[in-house]
């Protein structure tokens, strides 16, 4: 179990380079899948959800080799088509792996997926979108099994523009004989990654970025290098601790327009901002204003961030609403913050935060991944030394953040 030793009351100050994106990195890892070849994929982010899904194309027979943030994946030898239970359940993204796998073998047995218990996330969508391309699910036993001769286009229209159904039904129409229409679908920057990763492989999919996606069906896929986008969520949340502390910090290897709804709340709290085309440029007053927010599908403000903002807003001055429309359990770590001094009253899918003028350090513990970096905010702004236990969850989705906060003029110890 990992834990972060943290003492507060530290600005942060420096300048910091993002890491690759974990949501477009993991289902381009199972996009490799496709081809059965060998593919190079840069600016992948070394952390637990990355290597999982490593691990489990690893376990079906792919190799891989790693050297920093360049992976290397042979998927020509690939020998099973049955994703482990134990591996399956370590993250919920696993499930991106079957789409791939009918795609190229007609076959695919799996269990639900795990991952971060921040409410309930059914796979229907996927499983619903299967079916209309023709692929038979037997659910009678502890493991769904996926089978078909062949895939048919579809007409397939989301109940709720879910990113992993529309990323799992792009893979599985790849080299369906026609035009497969994906309707409704999520419009996150990721869906576009993967959308320009498989073209360039080979694949004819247009749409991405928009709200329909049509996927015209090929017969093979080369082998190709590609680098991982950067990852919109690490640049919120390191803006948001820059803003919490009262500092100042410039992020390099960012793309602004993936992150405007972030920025332009936290240019409402009283923060300074100025971007280019690859950085942006973050100043803190000395105190933030409170503000409101609440979470959409992409383009609006990101669920992922929620934690993060609601953190930042505890010591804001007035008084916040933050508003929870994508998943029921994101405020799992406002009691964590109330030990730390903070005011906030969770009803239903809403908190009210009134920010207090400061928090102080404790012992408490994250309990998923966007929650526990929402902790590390408020240890960084509180008065003495936070402890924060089960850090493997935070650990999911930030690379090296240790390395990187100690870059950042913060004293912050890692241990476990």
């Amino acid at each position: 179990m990992s834990k972060y030793i943290i003492k507060g009351e530290n600005k942060i100050e420096g300048e910091l380079n993002i890491s690759g994106s974990k949501n477009s990195a993991l289902p381009i890892i199972a996009a490799c899948i496709l081809n059965g070849e060998k593919n190079i994929l840069y600016n992948v982010p070394d952390i637990r959800d990355t290597n999982g899904m490593l691990n489990i194309l690893e376990d079906l027979g792919c190799k891989i080799k790693k050297k920093g943030n360049k992976v290397i994946i042979d998927s020509s030898t690939i020998t099973k088509f049955h994703i482990k239970d134990e591996l399956m359940r370590e993250m919920r993204s696993s499930v991106i792996i079957v789409g791939a796998l009918i795609a190229r073998f007609k076959s695919a047995t799996f269990s639900y997926p795990g991952g971060c218990e921040i409410g309930a996330r059914p796979i229907d969508l996927h499983i619903n979108g299967f079916k209309k391309m023709g692929i038979n699910i037997d659910e009678n036993t502890r493991y769904m099994i996926c089978k078909c001769d062949r895939i048919i286009p579809a007409e397939i229209q989301l109940d709720f523009p879910s990113v992993g159904a529309t990323e799992n039904l792009m893979l599985a129409a790849i080299f369906t004989d026609g035009e497969t229409v994906i309707r409704n679908v999520a419009m996150e920057p990721e869906i576009e990654d993967l959308e320009k990763f498989l073209n360039r492989m080979g694949a004819n999919i247009s749409g991405a970025g928009s709200n329909i996606i049509r996927i015209r069906g090929v017969k093979r896929l080369k082998q190709v290098s590609y680098n991982i986008m950067p990852d919109r969520i690490e640049t919120g949340t390191f803006l948001c601790y820059t803003a919490m502390t009262g500092g100042e910090i410039i992020l390099n290897n960012i793309n602004p327009d993936n992150v405007l709804p972030v920025l332009s709340k936290l240019e409402e709290s009283g923060c300074k901002i100025y971007r280019e085309p690859r950085r942006v440029i973050l100043k803190s007053p000395k105190r933030l204003k409170a503000v409101d927010i609440q979470t959409l599908p992409y383009p609006g403000f990101p669920t992922d961030m929620q934690s993060i903002f609601l953190s930042m807003l505890t010591t804001a001055k007035g008084t916040a609403l933050v508003t929870e429309n994508l998943f029921e359990n994101r405020f799992k770590c406002v009691p964590e913050l109330i030990r730390m001094g903070a005011k906030i009253s969770v009803s239903g899918s809403c908190a009210i935060v009134k920010g207090v003028k400061k928090l102080v350090g404790t012992d408490i513990v994250a309990t998923d991944l966007r929650g526990g970096a929402a902790l590390i905010g408020a240890a960084l702004k509180a008065k003495g030394t936070t402890i924060i236990e089960n850090c493997q969850f935070v650990e999911r989705g930030y690379e090296k953040l240790e390395n990187k906060l100690q870059s950042l003029n913060i004293d912050f110890t890692k241990e476990g």
